[in-house]
């Protein structure tokens, strides 16, 4: 499984609950989590057949800002 990282825009429970459908509606992702303590309102997705852009796609089309992190 691959572990992929996201700085997101994110950052209350109550936009969590708005992306909550959104990923969990998705079978690819076995796990997701977000880090709402951090500046960067990390997003940690845990997959191995889904490709960082639909990720970034999702929550765009959410209205949130949403871009994997180099790491």
């Amino acid at each position: 499984m691959d572990v992929l990282v996201f700085v997101t825009s994110v950052c209350d429970s109550k936009a969590v609950n708005k992306v909550q459908p959104l990923l969990s509606s998705v079978p690819a992702i076995a796990q997701w989590n977000f880090d709402l303590e951090d500046c960067d309102h990390i997003l940690r997705v845990v997959s191995n057949q889904l490709s960082p852009r639909k990720v970034e796609s999702m929550l765009n089309e959410a209205g949130f800002d949403c871009y994997e992190l180099d790491y």
